[in-house]
């Protein structure tokens, strides 16, 4: 059995933990694994083809001298040894290789999106591939479930630090970017207290608030505003004015880049507006500028940013990582393609990628952590 390995969408801690996984589970059973290059753009390169038969010598390169020629990166123990702590991915990633929407330059300048997929099951075929572990979001795992639907036998990781993936009760890289968020928020209070200040802090999530809902909450934050709940900057004015009243001059106001007001829309980069493709982000800036109208009080705005996919994974997303390379190999060995592992406490287990693709898990309004936010005081501006 001969295994690609892919890494696609953003990174996100415990990338490296899911391959060594993979890679150590299939050896096991005498399987041989290949890392796919910068999602699935290795299968486009030329020169990447790799000959191993089960009990030959991984004689590739060290991985941190970078692979041979070509786009497939062999991947035995010693490849993958000593990676479990390490962020980002060793494979690369982008969230720009769709081989169903491929963007090519034309010779006007212009850029057209093309279906280049049967070139890459075909690839995937020169290449005497037998199974595909693919590692990605919702956005990942929808070309996953596509791929599979061509032809290609296909097993499905989810990843992200959003934990917006349905089905699963969490996904790695989330617990880590929470604990990075929470560092941030506990630096800042410090700060914010000692010049008697508002601080604004804008954290990932996309559309969805589970990292600056969980972070918030930990970080002991005064406001949290999220996709979910639309706000109204008056109710986080009046949550302002009372720790001021009672004597507390500072606050600290957590806003998901998804977050918008109530009648009002997400923030968006100004090199997004005019794209095709939204890119969020601003929100803490015009929040904080809000505040600083209607309340008189010093503000300044924090943009987490990617400091929140990098360093390296808390001992939960190793671990979950770890279950779930283990469990797609489990599932190849089964011939259960088509699936994505997901986790659902205690146990990790599978479900069809097409109950995930297309939708988004988002914080139930009714659900304990919201009920705990509301009773301690937070605000969510509604």
């Amino acid at each position: 059995m001969r295994i690609g390995i892919s890494t696609g969408g953003g990174d996100a801690p415990g990338l490296n933990a899911v391959i060594r996984a993979v890679v150590l589970s299939a050896h096991q059973r005498g399987w041989v694994c290949f890392g796919i290059r910068r999602g699935y753009d290795g299968l486009y390169e030329r020169g990447g083809r790799y000959s191993f038969a089960y009990g030959q010598k991984y004689d590739g390169p060290d991985r941190r001298r970078g692979s041979p020629s070509g786009g497939l990166m062999p991947l035995g123990p010693a490849q993958v040894r000593g990676i479990t702590h390490l962020g980002g991915t060793i494979l690369g990633t982008t969230n720009r290789g769709n081989p169903f929407r491929w963007p090519t330059r034309q010779s006007d300048g212009s850029v057209l999106e093309v279906d280049r997929s049967q070139e890459l099951v075909d690839s995937f075929r020169r290449h005497g591939l037998d199974a595909l572990v693919a590692i990605g979001g919702d956005g990942s795992l929808t070309i996953a479930h596509h791929l599979w639907e061509k032809g290609i036998p296909t097993v499905g990781v989810p990843k992200t630090i959003d934990n917006d993936v349905v089905g699963t009760e969490s996904t790695f890289g989330f617990d880590t970017a929470v604990a990075t968020a929470t560092d941030a928020l506990d630096k800042l209070h410090t700060t914010a207290e000692s010049h008697d200040r508002v601080m604004v802090v804008e954290l990932m999530g996309r559309y969805a608030g589970w990292i600056a809902l969980h972070s918030g909450l930990s970080g002991s934050a005064d406001v949290i505003l999220i996709p979910e709940i639309p706000f109204e900057i008056e109710k986080v004015c009046e949550k302002i004015r009372a720790r001021e009243a009672a004597g507390r001059h500072f606050s600290i106001v957590v806003v998901a880049e998804g977050a918008k007001p109530a009648n009002g829309k997400v923030a968006l980069l100004e090199a997004a507006k005019t794209g095709a493709v939204e890119r969020l982000g601003g929100i803490a800036a015009q929040v904080a500028e809000a505040i600083r109208e209607r309340t008189g009080k010093e503000t300044r705005s924090l943009v987490l940013g990617h400091l929140q996919r990098g360093g390296s994974p808390t001992t939960f997303d190793r671990l979950l990582a770890l279950r779930f390379g283990s469990a797609a190999v489990r599932a190849i060995g089964d011939g259960d393609f088509g699936k994505v592992v997901v986790f659902t406490p205690p146990t990790v287990g599978r479900i069809p990628i097409a109950e995930v693709m297309g939708r988004q898990k988002l914080v139930p309004l009714d659900g304990g952590i919201i009920l705990t936010a509301r009773n301690l005081g937070i605000s969510f501006g509604d």
